[in-house]
């Protein structure tokens, strides 16, 4: 089985880091309104700010550490078959995707992607697979997204891809 370009890291440490920033601004609108209603003494801000950076800090260490364990527990491959995805630390998710099924490939490049010179892979099969997104997003997904693949291999992976969806038609599944 293949891994992911190694630059995924990245991407999945700065998306986490962004979920992090998010939740830390979230802590800290929480302490600055117990803050105005007097519960903490004259020294506040300065015991506000070294937990808040603390925190910030330990969250940063935790996202790389998941980052890194994200992408080595992500691979996928081309089997006989169709395509194949395993990934997840600590719950684990297989996905094999018959050819026949697959109705289009599609390739996303978002603006963290892009600086990165990474690629998302989305194969949309018949039916829509219904996600929800870590941000408590609830949507309709493409059932084999592969994140943070290289701008070349996601090219290569699309067109063979394509070509394999298109020469199990005739089959029938």
């Amino acid at each position: 089985m293949k891994q992911l370009d190694k630059k995924a890291v990245w991407l999945f440490f700065l998306s986490s880091v962004f979920g992090s920033f998010v939740l830390s601004m979230m802590f800290t609108g929480w302490v600055v309104l117990i803050a105005i209603e007097g519960i903490f003494d004259g020294n506040w801000i300065i015991t506000l700010v070294t937990w808040l950076v603390l925190i910030f800090l330990v969250l940063i260490a935790l996202s790389f550490i998941w980052a890194k364990l994200s992408y080595h527990y992500y691979r996928y491959e081309l089997t006989d078959l169709g395509f194949r995805k395993e990934s997840g630390v600590i719950w684990k998710k297989y996905v094999t995707i018959p050819y026949a099924r697959i109705q289009n490939v599609d390739i996303n490049r978002g603006i963290l992607a892009r600086l990165l010179g990474l690629s998302d892979l989305h194969i949309q099969t018949a039916g829509a697979s219904a996600s929800i997104s870590r941000y408590g997003m609830a949507g309709i997904s493409a059932e084999g997204r592969l994140p943070g693949v290289s701008k070349a291999d996601a090219e290569v992976l699309r067109d063979e891809l394509v070509k394999r969806a298109s020469g199990s038609l005739g089959q029938g599944v």
